[in-house]
C-alpha cells in the first residue's frame, strides 16, 4: 500500500434509423403507445466548496426540487448521491472498529452468522477490508437491489455472484454488491438495523439531517427532496413532492412492505448501503470536513489512515479510468503518470491537485465529494438528468461534460489557496 501523494505521483494524465411502416401499422402503434413523459425542468445542479474551518460557499445552484415546484434547489436540498454513500458507510464501519465491535481483517462470516466464501476459493476468508476496497471477488453479475424478504446468503451462493478468476484479497473490481454484505455485518455485530445504525453512528454526531432511503430523515428534510429525472423527462427516483415514500424499500415478493419483517444480517440491501444516502451538499461537506481534519477524533487517527491508504488500481482501459487508486471506500483524483497514463483519466478539475473522496453515478445523477488535505479545501456537487450510457465526456477527464462545465462555472480552475486547518 502507498500513500495518496505517492500514488498521485505514480498514477494518468487526462485525455480528453428510422423504420418505415405501413399506415395502418403506424396508426396501431400510435394508439397503443404510452404518451411521452413531459419534459423536466432544466437539470438541477448544486456545487459547494468548503474548507477545514467549516466555511462553505455555494458556487452553483440551479433547477427546481421537482417538476411544477416553485422551490429552487440549494445547498440544503437533499438528493440521492449514489456511490458517495459508500464513504459514509466506511466512516460508520470505522467507528465500530474503534469501538472494537468490528475487525477489518477478521472473517466477515463471524458477524454475518453464516459463511461467506468465494466458490472458487473456499479456503480463503473474506474480510471487511476486502469488501470495502472491492477486492472480495464479488461481482455485480446479480441484482444487488433485493426485495425486503430476500436472503443474502442464498443470493451469494449463486456462482454468478462471483468473478471466478478473482481471488479474495486480489485485484480490484468495483462491485456494489460488496456493500449489502458490509451492512449485514454491521447489523450482525450490533443488533441494529443498518439505516438506524448509520443515523446513530454518523449523521447524529455530525449534526447532519440525512438518511438512507428516507427512513430516518426529518419531515423538513423530506420536504427538500430533489426528484431525479432522466434526460427524456421520465422520473428516475424520488418523485416525492414533499411526501415520504409509501414504501421506502423494495417490497417483498408478495408486494408487502412491513419493515418489521426485515431480518438483521440476512438482507443488507434494503436500505441501499451502496448508494441510497439522501443528503444535502451542506451535509456532504460536513463529511468532507472529517476527511480534511484527519478524522478529527470522529474516528481514530489509525482508522482514518487505514481508510485513506490507497492501493494502485491496475484498471483496464475498458473500465473507463475513473478509479486510479482506491482505499476503503475512498478513491483518488488528480494527476497521474507512468503506466497509469494508458487508462487513468481522473483529473476533472484540471488543476493537477491530488484529492481523495468518492464519486457517484446512478439514476441519471452524477455527484462527488473530494478534499485536498494539503490546502485544507474540498468540494461537493451533484447534477441531474445525465445520460446513463454514453454520456458526453469532458475534455479533461472521464467525468461528464456537464460536470466539467459546472466546475468551470464554479471558477474551480488552477491551484487552490491554502486554508488554515482546524484541529
Amino acid at each position: 500500500m502507498i500513500s495518496l501523494f505517492a500514488l498521485a505521483a505514480a498514477a494518468a494524465l487526462p485525455t480528453s434509423a428510422a423504420v418505415n411502416s405501413a399506415p395502418a401499422q403506424a396508426v396501431a402503434i400510435a394508439e397503443s403507445a404510452a404518451p411521452p413523459a413531459p419534459a423536466p425542468e432544466p437539470a438541477a445542479a448544486v456545487f459547494l466548496s468548503f474548507d477545514s474551518t467549516g466555511a462553505q460557499q455555494t458556487r452553483v445552484a440551479r433547477g427546481l426540487l421537482y417538476r411544477g415546484s416553485e422551490r429552487p434547489v440549494d445547498a440544503d436540498s437533499l438528493v440521492r448521491v449514489a456511490s458517495v454513500s459508500k464513504l459514509a458507510v466506511a466512516l460508520g464501519v470505522m467507528r465500530l472498529v474503534d469501538q472494537r465491535r468490528l475487525d477489518l481483517d477478521a472473517d466477515v462470516s463471524t458477524y454475518l452468522g453464516w459463511q461467506l466464501r468465494h466458490p472458487a476459493y473456499p479456503e480463503r476468508p473474506i474480510t471487511l477490508a476486502m469488501l470495502l476496497s472491492h477486492r472480495s471477488g464479488l461481482a455485480d453479475s446479480i441484482d444487488y437491489v433485493l426485495p425486503l424478504d430476500a436472503d443474502l446468503e442464498a443470493e451469494l451462493r449463486r456462482p454468478e455472484a462471483w468473478e471466478a478468476a478473482r481471488r479474495p484479497g486480489g485485484g480490484f473490481r468495483y462491485a456494489n454488491i460488496n456493500y449489502p454484505v458490509i451492512a449485514a455485518a454491521m447489523e450482525g455485530a450490533t443488533g441494529e438495523r443498518f439505516d438506524r445504525l448509520m443515523q446513530r453512528l454518523v449523521f447524529q454526531p455530525l449534526r447532519i439531517d440525512a438518511c438512507f432511503n428516507w427512513t430516518t430523515c426529518s419531515d423538513t428534510a423530506v420536504s427538500r427532496a430533489v426528484t431525479l429525472y432522466r434526460p427524456t423527462g421520465e422520473v428516475a427516483r424520488d418523485d416525492l413532492n414533499g411526501q415520504r415514500p409509501a414504501c421506502p424499500v423494495v417490497p417483498a415478493r408478495d408486494g408487502s412492505c412491513d419493515l418489521a419483517t426485515y431480518r438483521l444480517a440476512r438482507n443488507g440491501a434494503s436500505f441501499s448501503p451502496q448508494g441510497g444516502m439522501r443528503i444535502s451538499m451542506r451535509g456532504l461537506a460536513r463529511l468532507g470536513e472529517v476527511l480534511l481534519r484527519d478524522g478529527d477524533r470522529f474516528v481514530s487517527r489509525r482508522s482514518f489512515h487505514r481508510m485513506t491508504r490507497l492501493q494502485a488500481v491496475a484498471e483496464p482501459e475498458s473500465e473507463g479510468g475513473l478509479y486510479c487508486g482506491y482505499g476503503l471506500a475512498v478513491h483518488s483524483i488528480g494527476p497521474a503518470r507512468g503506466d497509469a497514463a494508458r487508462w487513468c483519466r481522473s483529473d476533472p478539475f484540471g488543476d493537477a491537485t491530488p484529492q481523495i473522496g468518492h464519486a457517484g453515478e446512478a439514476y441519471s445523477l452524477r455527484s462527488g465529494l473530494f478534499v485536498d488535505p494539503v490546502t485544507g479545501t474540498g468540494v461537493a456537487w451533484f447534477v441531474t438528468q445525465q445520460p446513463e450510457f454514453n454520456a458526453p465526456l469532458g475534455a479533461r477527464s472521464i467525468y461528464t461534460a456537464a460536470e466539467e462545465a459546472m466546475f468551470a462555472e464554479a471558477g474551480l480552475t488552477g491551484p487552490r489557496p491554502v486554508q488554515p486547518r482546524r484541529r
